[in-house]
């Protein structure tokens, strides 16, 4: 007759159900800090004079705005370097700020740290992942100077100056006057195309065109002669004019690409303006006429062209 045992054949599973059931109780309770300790954690008089050190910090980058500004206005001359200050010493006062705010609101002993560790600190790494990759990236921008606060810049799409460089984002302001906030993150991934890098004056591509039967010299002279009158131009650098056939829509034109340089980057838009004015009356008094539509015909003689249906103005 076989022997049976009192001991159920259940018996291994019961015994590792509740040895996994006591060490995860185990592990939660060594993991997850407790409420009450975390609470012990912060110094709250020293949170009160943390918020008058935020406060103290945010008032004293506002003085420091305010006199870039006025300085700015003074020494135009000088805007790009002293933009490049004020954005070094709102950088360094918003870090020391936030230094200090936490040295004073937490008690970063040993014990504290070993409680604050394990699972509360993974929480609150993967929800300050973002706000870190932010300020490192921002520290990254203030080194290694993709870009200066002052500098008119391409990025994405949008066109402007940059206002400011923060711990967590660039702030553009578009030539709309719209204000284009920028992860700082984002900035150090994508292409960013700097007009003047830092320099008050920048160059100022202008496209003109002409008919191909015009006469190319005498209109890059009127082109070059246009923007050298203009009150906006910065003599230093040479006005250059190229010249290209290009075909547009049905028609061939000859497209003269002037290269100015304005004397502050500022008034881009109102340098274009006064060229193209210039450049439009020029061309009217000496008879240059834009892109028409030109046929060939075939004859007896050599091959001509013969002018016909004008696209733009003409008959």
């Amino acid at each position: 007759m076989k022997q049976t045992s009192s001991w159920p054949k259940t018996a291994p599973f019961l015994v590792l159900f509740a040895s996994t059931f006591v060490s995860s109780r185990l592990y939660a309770q060594t993991d997850v800090p407790d409420v009450t300790q975390l609470a012990g954690l912060i110094r709250w008089s020293g949170v009160l004079v943390s918020i008058g050190v935020v406060v103290g910090a945010s008032l004293v980058v506002r003085i420091i705005s305010d006199l870039a500004a006025r300085l700015s206005k003074r020494f135009a001359s000088n805007r790009p370097l002293i933009n490049k200050i004020e954005s070094a010493l709102r950088f360094l006062v918003f870090v020391a700020a936030g230094g200090i705010a936490l040295g004073l609101s937490l008690r970063l002993d040993p014990t504290a740290l070993a409680l604050i560790g394990g699972t509360l600190a993974v929480a609150l790494g993967f929800a300050m992942r973002d706000l870190v990759a932010a300020f490192l990236a921002g520290v990254t921008i203030m080194f290694d100077r993709p870009f200066q606060v002052g500098d008119r810049v391409t990025y994405g799409g949008a066109y402007g100056d940059i206002t400011k460089i923060g711990l967590r984002s660039v702030q553009m302001l578009t030539l709309e006057q719209a204000v284009v906030t920028i992860p700082n993150n984002k900035v150090l991934t994508d292409v960013t195309a700097s007009g003047n890098y830092g320099a008050l004056e920048m160059q100022v591509p202008m496209d003109f065109y002409i008919g191909r039967d015009q006469d190319a010299r005498l209109a890059a002279e009127l082109v070059r002669e246009a923007c050298l009158a203009s009150p906006y131009i910065f003599l230093t650098e040479p006005v250059p004019v190229e010249a290209k056939q290009v075909i547009l829509q049905e028609y061939v034109a000859l497209v003269l690409k002037a290269r100015p340089h304005v004397f502050d980057y500022q008034y881009e838009k109102a340098f274009e303006t006064d060229v193209h004015l210039r450049v439009l009356e020029a061309f009217r008094n000496r008879g240059i006429m834009p892109p028409t539509i030109l046929h060939r015909t075939l004859g007896t003689e050599l091959p001509h062209f013969r002018e016909g249906a004008a696209t733009l103005g003409g008959d």
